[in-house]
């Protein structure tokens, strides 16, 4: 029988986890946690993703900061306000989010957060020290990721964990953090990307296979051996095969065929999604203490 992972139980079970630190932090410092968000323009994905996050602050007892800028923000204001955020006592995690108007450089931006601020992990600093196996803060989704293969799997050592994608923000990160040598990971990993004339012949080897390419169908029921376990990253709005008047969300796995010969699978929606904002509070929280040893 597969095992769907519920990404929104985990999720929720983490957030209690958090939750419970903070009022533990409370009591000891007198203060809470502080997270800065920081949205440039009105781009209503980006509004709705700020919104959440502002929600996860509040449920776990994080005081969240949010900063809501014009979409003709200049690069130089928006510097200047992570300036003063980096300085900001009370502000323990600052996040930008992605993507910016074409006129700012996302680089230039997360160059500019304070590394023991950047709870997004995406400053040189962190990607550094994720490569080296230097405790860190890990990029949020690649965390959420390992969360829910460690708590299904939870022996990792030797397994082989396939990782379909390479981008800076998921595939890279998630290979990184599965090579590193502690219970969470210490696993063989191959990273396939769009040069694969095949990719069928690593992903048939693969004990975890994590799909982050960005298009739907990426992965079908043939392309995984019997009982693999399953990580859908991908979040695609495609035709609703049943009614073409409308649409619907599906992951990068064809989730029936893989399922059907997975011996665990997330799906999405409500795997992988509901993981990255319960990673961003669980960052904030790490920072908090960070700053207060």
């Amino acid at each position: 029988m597969t095992v769907i992972i519920d990404g929104k139980k985990i999720s929720s079970e983490i957030r209690e986890e958090i939750k419970q630190k903070v009022e533990e932090l409370k009591k000891k410092y007198n203060a809470v946690p502080g997270l800065a968000v920081v949205l440039v323009g009105d781009d209503p994905a980006s509004a709705v993703y700020v919104k959440m996050k502002g929600k996860g602050c509040e449920e776990v007892g994080i005081r969240s900061f949010q900063h809501i800028l014009p979409g003709s923000t200049s690069k130089e204001e928006l510097l200047s306000l992570i300036d003063k955020l980096n300085n900001d006592k009370s502000v323990n995690g600052i996040l930008v989010q992605l993507p910016l108007p074409d006129h700012i450089h996302e680089n230039d931006i997360i160059n500019a957060i304070s590394p023991d601020k950047d709870i997004d992990g995406f400053h040189p600093v962190n990607t550094g020290k994720m490569v080296a196996d230097v405790d860190c803060f890990y990029p949020c989704t690649p965390a959420g990721i390992q969360e829910l293969i460690y708590r299904y799997v939870k022996d990792l050592k030797g397994k082989h964990v396939v990782v379909v994608g390479r981008s800076n923000i998921v595939g890279k990160p998630v290979a990184n953090m599965m090579l590193q040598k502690n219970e969470r990971a210490n696993c063989i990993v191959t990273v396939c990307h769009t040069a694969a004339r095949d990719i069928s012949v690593y992903t048939k080897q693969a004990d975890i296979l994590v799909v982050a390419a960005g298009r739907a169908n990426t992965i079908t029921g043939d392309m995984i051996k019997e009982g693999a376990v399953v990580i859908d990253v991908g979040v695609n709005r495609i035709t609703d095969p049943s009614d073409s008047s409308k649409t619907k969300i599906v992951g990068d796995v064809d989730f029936e065929s893989t399922a059907a010969k997975a011996s665990a699978i997330t799906p999405v929606p409500g795997g992988v999604g509901p993981m990255t904002i319960a990673m961003l509070l669980f960052n904030t929280v790490k920072a908090f203490e960070l700053h207060n040893k």
